[in-house]
Order: C-alpha cells, then structure tokens, then sequence
C-alpha cells in the first residue's frame, strides 16, 4: 500500500511509518512529494491542503498519514468527534477539518480512489511516544495533570533528553533512536494505544477504518 506521511520532521516520518505498519498488519511504501520548507506547527495545518491535492493529482498515493504534535494545546478527546463537540483549539480537530475540506475540492478523476486519510496527535510531542514503556511517568494524563499541578515536570525538552541523550543529536543518530523506539512498540500496540488514547488512539482508529 503506497502511503504518504506528512509530520515535523523526516525522522519522525520514519518512525511513524513503522508505527503504521505495525497498526495495519503490512508494510507501506513511501511516496515521494515536495518537502514543505516548514515542519512545524502551524506549517503542517497550512501545508496540508497542498498535500493533499498533490497526492490525489500528481501521484498514486492511496493513502496520507498527518502526525503533529500537540506542544501546549488540548489533549484530542473522543467526546470532540461528536457533531457539536469540536474543540477549536486542538490541533487535531483542526488537522481533519482541513482533510475534509480539501478531500470535498477534488474533482473527480477517471480510475482514481479519494485518498484515504489518518490523523494523529502526540501528546505533548512525539518523543513521549518514544518513551511509552519506558517511562512510567510519560502518557497524556500525566501531561494534563503536570501542566495544572506542576508546570515544566513534563517538559519537551526533557523527553527529547530522555529519549536521544541530548536535544542535539545529529540527525542519523536521532533517526536510528526514533526508529528502535518504534519497532519496539510496534511489536505491541496496547500500550501506547492505552496511555495516549486521544492522539494515537485517534491515529489508530482512523488506520484500521480504511
């Protein structure tokens, strides 16, 4: 299955692959598309849109994976996939809104499939992923209650610490850490689908709905 991924960087687009892999039971094959100059949020939203219609028009992409990370905003919860329950300011939310407008822009195209789509969120960013197993203390609700009881213990400068052994690590090492992190998890899901239910467990969902 040719799948594109669209995250902050390449090597979490990687490691996210493998995640993907592992939630679908089958490997992908990546599609090649122009790298937005931007990774980060809210380049990721405002590129999305493009994304999309590059992959519909100019590839045979079937699928796109969208992973960004949360940083300080609402933890997605399953109580906003209700018809008036969207949150404005989760990043999630916003991400699908984005999906669902272009996806209703395209034009018809003789012998084209509309791409399939998946939307995750880390929670507060994609090392804590990385950490889930372990580091007891790493999930979502961990994060919430650190944010309102004891503001910079979840720092994300300390899960890059934890996870790479510096917050500079040069971009091979970093990938090779990324990638062991998430073949590990991916050997079983439970876990990270247990302690980051609205991000991952969001990303999951929409994976095995296709």
């Amino acid at each position: 299955m040719k799948v594109a991924i669209l995250s902050e960087s390449q090597t979490d687009e990687e490691a996210i692959r493998v995640l993907v892999s592992g939630i679908l039971g089958r490997q992908t094959q990546p599609v090649e598309y122009f790298q937005p100059r931007s990774r980060g949020w809210p380049s990721i939203l405002d590129v999305l849109p493009t994304v999309l219609m590059h992959l519909y028009y100019r590839t045979d992409a079937e699928a796109l994976v969208v992973v960004a990370d949360s940083d300080d905003s609402p933890v997605h919860a399953v109580s906003h996939e209700q018809p008036d329950g969207v949150e404005k300011d989760c990043r999630l939310c916003k991400l699908r809104h984005a999906v669902v407008q272009t996806q209703q822009k395209l034009s018809p195209v003789a012998g084209r499939q509309k791409i399939k789509t998946a939307v995750g969120l880390a929670v507060p960013a994609i090392e804590a992923w990385y950490l889930c197993g372990r580091d007891p203390q790493v999930s979502e609700s961990a994060w919430q209650r650190g944010i309102q009881s004891r503001p910079g213990s979840f720092a994300r400068k300390q899960l890059k610490q934890a996870v790479y052994g510096s917050e500079f690590l040069p971009e091979g090492q970093a990938r090779r850490r990324a990638i062991e992190e998430s073949q590990r998890l991916a050997n079983d899901l439970t876990l990270l689908q247990t302690l980051f239910p609205g991000g991952f467990g969001a990303l999951a969902r929409d994976l095995r709905n296709w």
